[in-house]
C-alpha cells in the first residue's frame, strides 16, 4: 500500500483529469466504427480511473461518474 499527500489544488487537479480522461472514454465507447476489443480495453481503463476517482471526490461527484452496465 502507498500513500499519497497531496494540496488541495493538487487534489482538484487530479479530479479534473480524471473526469476528462472518463468523458473522453465515454464518448469512444459510444462510437460503433471503434472494434469491440477495443471498446473492452476501454471498459477495463474506465474502471480503473474510476476507482482512482472515488479516492479524491465526494461521494456526489462519485455518482455521476458511477460504471453502468454498457452493451457489448
Amino acid at each position: 500500500m502507498l500513500g499519497l499527500l497531496i494540496n488541495e489544488m493538487e487534489q482538484k487537479e487530479i479530479e479534473y483529469l480524471l473526469k476528462r480522461e472518463m468523458d473522453e472514454l465515454l464518448f469512444d465507447l459510444g462510437d460503433s466504427r471503434i472494434d469491440q476489443k477495443v471498446k473492452e480495453a476501454m471498459r477495463e481503463r474506465y474502471h480503473k480511473l474510476f476507482q482512482l476517482l472515488r479516492r479524491v471526490v465526494n461521494e456526489q461527484e462519485c455518482l455521476k461518474y458511477m460504471p453502468k452496465q454498457m452493451k457489448s
